[in-house]
């Protein structure tokens, strides 16, 4: 039996060299090696009788010969492809008949009905159960590829391999699921993780995608630099105002403050014959102040206007809603209809944005034309003031000594 199994070794081995294409880079002349090794593996573990073995190994060596003729039914092709060489070697119809059930229960999905049958199913799935599955199953992947021009994207390949590995495949023989069962689990849970992994990365894209797009969408729209154009220059235009204002105010309180002690010290002593050189630089000093202090109360008096506004102004788009001093004289109903046209209508809305950062641009300028006059008097007044008390004090140190 040695003798005919060495044989039917060296006659697939020259058969499948010479006539399998070389598309079929997963059934070929290796996988046939590793299908007969498990093949002898399982029969020694499962102690089978010698002739059991026999027959078992012969299957295995013939049962992908068919390739050479037809993918679709090669196993019957492969039988075909067995029998002369079976009776070439006078082999009995009976295990002649055996060996084909056998080639035959290698079909995908039949279901093996003996201990034989298990074990030769459960030979050519052993990859499953092996340390190299993952690369074993690549070389199968590229079959398909060439041989079949299936192609599978990676999380299609991996949703196959699952769901065959956790519904469609099972070890039949108990040696089989003793000795690759871990292995298969392991493999198993290498794809679920690389299915996790190809998961989080298309979420990852996905989320990139939309990131793009969203930022594609704010260069193509125009409206959201316009937007971010005119909430900066007001906020600008608003910090002008303020800083204004707050000089203003600065001073409104020092000239206050110069005239409280000028009223409080210095007029009280004008009484007095012997201040009287003080008169003209006083009124001089206080002239100044006090017009300092008018200067800068008009730079931050507000103006009052109407409040009001009609609905053909609305209509004529001639009043600017987003100034308070249109509209705080009005009632809500109105004033919220007023809003509701002025948002369904784009140039209306712009153009009164467009006002408002117009008509807040002349109030910044009158504001800073009369600080910058506040200013010019309040320095003017310091100078002048000094110098007439310089002068005061000159002319009356004079008119002592003569005296």
């Amino acid at each position: 039996m040695d003798n005919l199994i060495a044989e039917a070794e060296k006659y697939v081995i020259q058969y499948l060299n010479d006539n399998l294409d070389n598309k079929f880079v997963y059934h070929n002349l290796s996988h046939t090696q590793s299908v007969v090794k498990k093949t002898n593996e399982l029969a020694e573990l499962s102690n089978l009788k010698e002739t059991d073995k026999f027959l078992l190994l012969l299957s295995a060596w013939f049962h992908d010969t068919g390739y050479t003729k037809s993918i679709d039914n090669h196993e019957d092709e492969s039988v075909k492809i067995a029998k002369p060489f079976l009776k070439e070697h006078n082999i009995s119809e009976n295990d002649i008949k055996r060996i084909s059930d056998l080639i035959l229960a290698t079909k995908m999905n039949y279901e093996p009905k003996d201990e034989l049958e298990k074990t030769i199913r459960d030979a050519d799935s052993a990859h499953i159960g092996s340390k190299r599955f993952s690369d074993i199953t690549e070389l199968l992947r590229k079959e398909w590829e060439i041989a079949y021009n299936k192609i599978l994207s990676e999380e299609e390949w991996l949703n196959m391999n699952i769901d065959f590995l956790s519904n469609e495949h099972r070890f039949y023989t108990d040696v089989a699921s003793a000795n690759w069962d871990k292995t298969k689990s392991k493999n198993l849970a290498q794809l679920l993780k690389a299915q996790n992994k190809l998961k989080q990365e298309a979420t990852k894209l996905k989320h990139k995608k939309e990131e793009l797009s969203f930022k594609k969408n704010k260069v193509a729209l125009p409206e959201r630099g316009i937007e971010t154009m005119f909430r900066v220059t007001l906020k600008n235009h608003i910090t002008l105002s303020n800083i204004a204002d707050t000089k203003a105010n600065i001073l409104l309180s020092v000239n206050a403050i110069i005239v409280s002690l000028v009223l409080s010290n210095l007029v009280s002593k004008l009484d007095n014959a012997s201040n009287q050189y003080l008169i003209v630089p006083t009124i001089i000093f206080v002239l100044f102040t006090v017009i300092s202090i008018v200067l800068s109360i008009l730079a931050t008096r507000p103006n009052v206007t109407s409040g009001k506004f009609t609905k053909e102004d609305v209509a004529n788009k001639k009043v600017n809603l987003l100034f308070f001093g249109n509209f705080h004289k009005m009632s809500l109903k109105d004033f919220e209809w007023a809003m509701g046209e002025m948002m369904q209508d784009r140039d209306y809305l712009y153009s009164s944005m467009k006002k408002d950062l117009y008509f807040l641009g002349l109030v910044l300028d009158k504001k800073y034309k009369i600080l910058r006059l506040t200013y010019s008097v309040f320095m003017l007044g310091i100078i002048v003031s000094v110098l007439s008390f310089a002068i005061a004090f000159q002319f009356y140190s004079g008119a002592t000594t003569v005296m």
